[in-house]
């Protein structure tokens, strides 16, 4: 029997060396390439961190933020390996026009915040601007033209804040832009009974999102078409964009130091769009078979914490065709493209996520992460990898959402007519008024503004969006919500693919990849068998003699 163990370990350790001689070898082949991108400003500054790591694990990444039409635009005619997006092919009404096929990759979550540059009657910088969903709506569609106007002194009540009667100078994103599509699909949800009018006055679609306000300057008395996020921001942080105001993505407004608005949301609280905002606003939204978004909870979400105009990244790469995903039509022609996509893909997943916080995003909840996962194997025709706390850093796969997660307290919080703090009971002070800096002197009460900053517990809670990833790459506690095969969601205004598939999850081959050692590690060990009985009949009958 000593010598059958010998041999089977000796043909244990060949299987084992073979099998790792040719993994390395095909590793060794592969060369990667270089990859170039474009497209959406609202992940651009997560794209600089994301690229810049890139570049140390020796990757050649290049990303130029143009707007996601133009990202899609580039993606399709082939100029370009990947897109970044908000918007979808169906908002460039092309949706089932593209050639070389497509999936969309979400990325990271992020806010639009609403920026703004007024003084007070005395003259002083105004930092703790409160306005309602249907303000900012009503703003942005010229509704309400002056800083003086009733429903803004009814938002700062609390404050008993006195704007001067001067134009609202309205600031948009010139050009096309998935920003833009994001604003407005949330301002035709808070205010669906002006928008319509407003919409057909102006000669903008009502049937997609719009992604375009440069045809029609004249959406609101005063207007101000600027280029880029950039641009936005640092204009409205300047003295020559006083009494303007604008929507941006937050991270900007934080790089510029400029001022964001507190926005009310459905249940009464106001909110500034920092990660736990973002993420217990993302709670509530759906994603489409094709994992492209459905954000009209995210907009009405209950949730305290929710900051209303919250919304998902994309990536869009090539795929392998699978029978249940039309838009994938195959994979890279240059392997080295892939390979790199796919190991870039799977540091923003993990890695990539640590500092969203940070930086003005939310990190992914551990289900999409898991989808990076998933889109990189249906990339490839390959099985995806179960994404888990211990191989992947994303704070969410810990119940975290990093450092600079937590919103700084209502300076309005139990001030008289405004929000009491959900926290433990305590004695409120005396009233005071905002200052300078946004704080309010006298007004907080004991535990009421650390239970205003944490109510809700989403921090790693799971949500809609937000179930647990299990060790076989399923995701728990989120079925109904990420399959969304529901035709209402896939017949949402922006719309992705209008499919409607099965809510199970896509399905990959589970077999040997292509490619793979295994099929010469299955010929080997059957090779191996005869030898096996072999010897083993042999020692038989020694045995019996």
């Amino acid at each position: 029997m000593p010598g059958h163990r010998r041999l089977l370990a000796t043909l244990a350790a060949l299987v084992v060396l073979t099998a790792l001689g040719a993994g390395s070898a095909g590793a060794s082949r592969l060369q990667l390439s270089r990859i170039n991108g474009t497209g959406s400003t609202y992940v651009g500054l997560a794209m600089q961190q994301w690229t810049a790591e890139a570049q140390v694990q020796g990757l050649e990444v290049n990303y130029t933020p143009t707007g996601s039409p133009d990202g899609l635009s580039r993606y399709r005619g082939g100029q370009v390996d990947f897109a970044g997006t908000e918007a979808e092919f169906s908002s460039l009404q092309v949706d089932g026009d593209v050639s070389r096929g497509y999936q969309y990759v979400p990325d990271v979550a992020g806010a639009i915040a609403v920026m703004y540059n007024v003084d007070d009657l005395s003259g002083r910088p105004v930092d703790y601007l409160h306005l309602s969903r249907s303000t900012v709506a009503k703003i942005f569609m010229g509704e309400i033209t002056s800083w003086s106007d009733p429903q803004i002194e009814a938002d700062n009540k609390p404050a008993n804040l006195k704007l001067p009667d001067k134009p609202i100078n309205v600031v948009y994103r010139g050009g096309q832009s998935g920003t833009t599509a994001l604003f407005y699909d949330f301002v035709r949800e808070i205010e669906p009974g002006i928008f319509g009018g407003w919409a057909a006055r102006n000669n903008l679609p009502t049937n997609v999102r719009i992604i375009q306000l440069d045809s029609s300057p004249g959406f609101a008395p005063k207007t101000q078409a600027l280029s880029g996020s950039d641009q936005i921001a640092q204009y409205l942080a300047s003295d020559a964009g006083k009494w303007s105001i604008a929507y941006d993505e937050f991270g900007y407004v934080k790089v510029y130091g400029g001022n964001a608005a507190w926005i009310e949301n459905e249940s009464g609280r106001w909110v500034l769009p920092y990660a736990e905002n973002i993420s217990a606003a993302l709670d509530s939204a759906t994603l489409r078979p094709d994992l492209s978004q459905e954000l009209s909870g995210v907009y009405r979400s209950p949730n305290p914490l929710a900051y209303p105009i919250s919304a998902y990244s994309y990536m869009v790469t090539q795929c392998e065709t699978t029978g249940d995903r039309p838009s994938c039509r195959g994979n890279y022609s240059n392997p080295g493209v892939a390979g790199t996509l796919s190991q870039w893909l799977r540091y923003i997943a993990c890695e990539g996520q640590v500092r969203m916080a940070q930086i003005g995003y939310s990190p992914l909840p551990p289900n999409l992460s898991q989808e990076i996962a998933n889109s990189i194997a249906r990339m490839n025709g390959t099985a995806p990898e179960a994404l888990n706390a211990g191989n992947c850093p994303n704070p969410r796969f810990s119940g975290s959402l990093g450092a600079g997660a937590q919103s700084p307290p209502d300076p309005y919080l139990n001030l008289p007519g405004g929000p009491a703090g959900p926290g433990p009971a305590g004695t409120p002070g005396a009233p005071g008024t905002p200052g300078a800096n946004g704080t309010t002197a006298g007004g907080t009460t004991a535990g009421g503004t650390t239970g205003g900053s944490t109510a809700g517990g989403t921090s790693g809670s799971s949500g809609a969006l937000g179930g647990t990833t299990s060790a076989d790459g399923t995701t728990a506690g989120a079925t109904g919500a990420v399959a969304a095969g529901q035709v209402g969601a896939a017949l949402a205004v922006g719309g992705g693919s209008t499919e409607v598939r099965a809510p199970e999850p896509v399905v990959y081959p589970r077999g040997p990849a292509a490619g793979s050692v295994w099929p010469l590690v299955i010929l080997l060990g059957a090779l191996a068998v005869p030898v096996v009985i072999s010897s083993v009949s042999s020692r038989g009958r020694r045995d019996t003699v």
